[in-house]
């Protein structure tokens, strides 16, 4: 079944739990409509002037698409620094080399669709905050605090043990 999303029905609200320097609005049209996309999602956002969209990051498992609908921002990526105006569309490949983040450098909000694969998890990297983010459960985990695969592991005869003496037969 098609979905419209009129844009006379567009509604902004502002993403929950945000700092300031990163306030972000979603269009919630979407999900007023009960639109739940399974592996194509999409968002259209606003960031307003002087705001960032988000933390620099990049995903594992994801690939991810702007199109700017109006204004211009400031483009992050591992190249460096370029200005994104009304109708360009950006491409994201899943890796470091995706890595982005915009920046609303204008006195105009920036209004932007973000469309990303979703394969039912993630997993986001954080390079200035060397943050490991994991989608969906929403845990995030400092990357420095890397263990080996058997790193607590070697007391496993006593949890067998343990469980042995609590085991009926």
């Amino acid at each position: 079944m098609a979905t419209i999303l009129k844009s006379t029905e567009r509604e902004f609200k502002e993403n929950e739990n945000r700092i300031d320097n990163f306030r972000l609005f979603t269009d919630i049209s979407r999900m007023s409509k009960g639109v739940e996309p399974q592996n194509l999602n999409f968002d259209l956002r606003r960031l307003n002037p002087g705001q960032y969209c988000s933390a620099y990051h990049y995903h594992r498992f994801a690939e991810e698409l702007f199109m700017v609908i109006s204004g211009a921002a400031t483009l992050r990526t591992p190249k460096g620094l370029e200005v994104v105006n009304k109708g360009d569309l950006v491409f994201f490949e899943k890796g470091e080399t995706g890595a982005h983040q915009l920046y609303n450098h204008t006195t105009e909000p920036c209004v932007y669709l973000d469309i990303r694969t979703f394969l039912g998890y993630d997993v986001c990297e954080y390079p200035d905050s060397n943050k490991i983010y994991l989608v969906p459960s929403g845990e995030i985990f400092d990357k420095d605090v890397q263990l080996g695969y058997f790193d607590g592991e070697e007391n496993i005869k006593s949890k067998w043990e343990e469980m042995e003496t609590n085991y009926v037969i």
